[in-house]
């Protein structure tokens, strides 16, 4: 993983001897941060919204360092690498270069496959933002390439590594309310994206619900085969007439008979709307919304308390850490079966079915 590079400061083993040491420690069960140094060396491509995100989570991390910043707009793209005193790069360097260990993939979606393929042939870890692409066909290249060209990969399916949904999943897994049988899925927006977003993100299927699609698969443990998609576009009519709609039910089975049903509005004026429930054979399991506070005033007048966090950047901060932990613990480590290019292309399946019933 670790090509020839500078000795690190402070050591006396350059970072090939370090691999050597891992592997020694790794078979006694000790944990990589106890050889002193070792960072993984990050170049992210992209310097958007979803980029800063990603770009602090991979300074902040104990284990991961930000090498570079590739973007093909300059001004953001040398703005965010001076935030974090690295270097704006182009792409062609940065999979030239032997330093960089991994890649972030966080650019416009039109380019992910192409960077996924690159950074592949050139032997970088790669963790992607959702979706690989929106076409079908495309991802099943991605995947195949995947095959020919095997790296460490991520899908930043972040919602798997929310702290709420994990302590649900791990219960389900200790046999907590028996056998699943049903798992239902709100996911409800604060307000509708721009019209112009709506026009180029594939629709609300592909967007937004391929989320939700995907904690399915992930919760109930098997693959999704039947879709029944209902759609309208009740909260703005420029969203039907971009050919979207912006309010969507989908039920969804699997072979073996488990139920589940997901619900999607692009309007939720009281804060974002992110329940799931799981109904089993011995009882059910809930996780309800993260409230802007803790604080509850009863009073005569009744009992109120705080509204949903206002949006996904507020609501998911934890899991966006918790991924990228996961991803370095993937690279460094082979630790975790994380979100990868197979749960990426059996979501945007789904999504492609409920999209054809409905648009």
């Amino acid at each position: 993983m670790f090509p020839d590079r500078e000795y690190h400061h402070g050591t006396i083993f350059s970072p090939k001897s370090f691999c050597r040491i891992y592997i020694l420690l790794t078979r006694f069960k000790l944990k990589l941060w106890t050889v002193k140094g070792i960072l993984m060396r990050v170049v992210q491509f992209g310097a958007g919204r979803i980029g800063k995100i990603h770009a602090r989570n991979i300074a902040s991390h104990p284990r991961s360092t930000l090498y570079g910043i590739v973007d093909p707009v300059e001004e953001a793209g040398k703005a965010l690498a001076e935030q974090y005193d690295t270097k704006f790069m182009e792409e062609t360097d940065a999979l030239g270069d032997p330093q960089v260990d991994a890649v972030v993939i966080a650019s416009a979606t039109n380019v992910h496959a192409d960077q996924i393929e690159r950074a592949a042939s050139a032997g970088k870890a790669i963790f992607c933002e959702k979706p690989i692409d929106l076409s079908l066909e495309r991802v099943e290249g991605v995947v195949a390439h995947l095959e020919i060209n095997p790296v460490p990969f991520m899908l930043a399916f972040n919602r798997r590594f929310d702290p709420n949904f994990l302590a649900m999943k791990s219960q389900i897994e200790a046999g907590a309310i028996g056998g699943v049988e049903m798992v239902t899925i709100l996911s409800r927006d604060p307000g509708a994206p721009p019209v112009e977003y709506i026009r180029v993100s594939g629709g609300l299927f592909r967007d937004m619900m391929i989320h939700d699609f995907d904690i399915a698969r992930w919760l109930v443990g098997e693959e999704l085969t039947a879709v029944k998609a209902f759609g309208s576009s009740l909260v703005d009519p420029l969203i039907g007439a971009a050919g979207d709609v912006d309010t969507a039910v989908v039920s969804l089975s699997t072979d073996s008979g488990k139920l589940v049903s997901i619900s999607n509005s692009r309007r939720a004026s009281y804060g974002y709307d992110q329940r799931i429930e799981v109904h089993g054979t011995k009882g059910m399991i809930q996780a309800q919304n993260v409230l802007e506070s803790t604080v509850v005033t009863s009073t005569e007048a009744g009992v109120r308390s705080e509204k949903p966090m206002h949006f996904f950047l507020e609501r998911y901060a934890a899991a966006y850490r918790s991924e990228w932990d996961g991803f370095v613990r993937l690279v460094l480590d082979g630790e975790g079966a994380m979100p990868d290019q197979h749960d990426g292309l059996a979501s945007l399946r789904l999504a492609e079915e409920a999209s054809a019933q409905v648009l």
